[in-house]
């Protein structure tokens, strides 16, 4: 896609920057919305149009980070934020940006970053959306008789999911210290699990691009038992704190290309906004299963890449 392209001296690439700025703005409502920051659709769309991997994931990382403070901002005001617990998790998430950050710089001197990541890529989306819809259904199946004996009682349906159980067991894993989340409704939980979940998090943030938010939101919702509206505008408020380490750690090892993303941030602010103000329009288990057909996509766009060879 050539039409009124601008060259990019950092990464080298032309560029429409009515692709980036579209772009931006389809990313920042799915942002806003899922509480994630579409790095599976922002790092292949970036590939897809010639810019070499190390320079998506930074890219994106810079990003990721003025959607967010729109998007965490009005998500705050609509009480979706949890700030005990993204401040917790920030610390985890540091730690593992800066484990994936080192992973592409091993890549990129071996020169096969782009073949090992979007090989990685199509593989965790993939798995996501896959487990995402089938827990999303089954969850949607248990809800129906419980939904419709809430409505003749006059109460709203819980946010649940078809994995209590597990959020359970996990509550209960007795690591020294146990803190409480009363925001997200969380009597006990083991400090290190919060942890664990976020570093976890940070790697693919810091390997794939973005906050991912993709793999942290499912765990803060089936591991932690946060309820998905909490999970999403504390994921984005905890974005800012680690998408902006992740981005000074690759920005020092010349991975971000901060023209490409000043662009692509001027539609995300605005598409950020709306997507946080449409969460309150849906229950959380609706919301999940939205979210199963957009890791997909970046699939399908790093597929058509890595078999043509070609830019979109």
């Amino acid at each position: 896609m050539i039409f009124l392209a601008m060259h990019f001296p950092i990464s080298g690439t032309d560029i429409s920057p009515i692709y980036l700025v579209v772009i931006g703005f389809l990313i920042g409502i799915m942002g806003g919305f899922f509480g994630v920051g579409v790095s599976f659709i922002a790092g292949p769309a970036l590939r897809a149009i010639g810019i070499h991997w190390n320079f998506a994931v930074g890219t994106d990382l810079a990003h990721i980070v003025g959607k967010s403070v729109v998007a965490a901002k009005r998500h705050r005001a609509l009480g979706n934020v949890d700030l005990r617990l993204g401040l917790i998790m920030a610390l985890g998430t540091v730690g593992g940006a800066e484990c994936g950050a080192q992973l592409i710089e091993l890549l990129k001197r071996r020169g096969n970053v782009d073949l090992v990541v979007s090989i990685v890529s199509i593989c965790i989306y993939f798995s996501i959306s896959a487990f995402m819809i089938w827990e999303s259904w089954k969850t949607f199946r248990q809800q129906k008789a419980r939904g419709e004996r809430n409505l003749q009682k006059g109460r709203a349906a819980k946010d649940e999911t078809s994995f209590e159980g597990v959020t359970r067991a996990v509550q209960a894993i007795p690591l020294w210290p146990m803190i409480s989340l009363p925001t997200s409704g969380v009597k006990s939980i083991s400090l290190w699990v919060i942890i664990l979940v976020s570093f976890i998090g940070g790697i693919f943030s810091g390997f794939l691009g973005g906050g991912a938010g993709y793999i942290r939101m499912p765990m803060m919702v089936y591991l932690l038992g946060v309820p998905t509206h909490l999970a999403v505008g504390t994921d984005l408020f905890e974005i800012i704190i680690s998408a902006s380490y992740g981005t000074f750690s690759h920005a020092i090892k010349g991975n971000v290309d901060i023209m490409v993303a000043l662009v692509m941030n001027t539609g995300a602010a605005i598409g950020a906004q709306i997507g946080a103000i449409l969460t309150q329009y849906f229950a959380g288990p609706k919301i999940r299963l939205l979210f199963v057909p957009l890791p997909l996509i970046g699939v399908a766009i790093v597929v058509y890449t890595l078999i043509t060879g070609e830019k979109v």
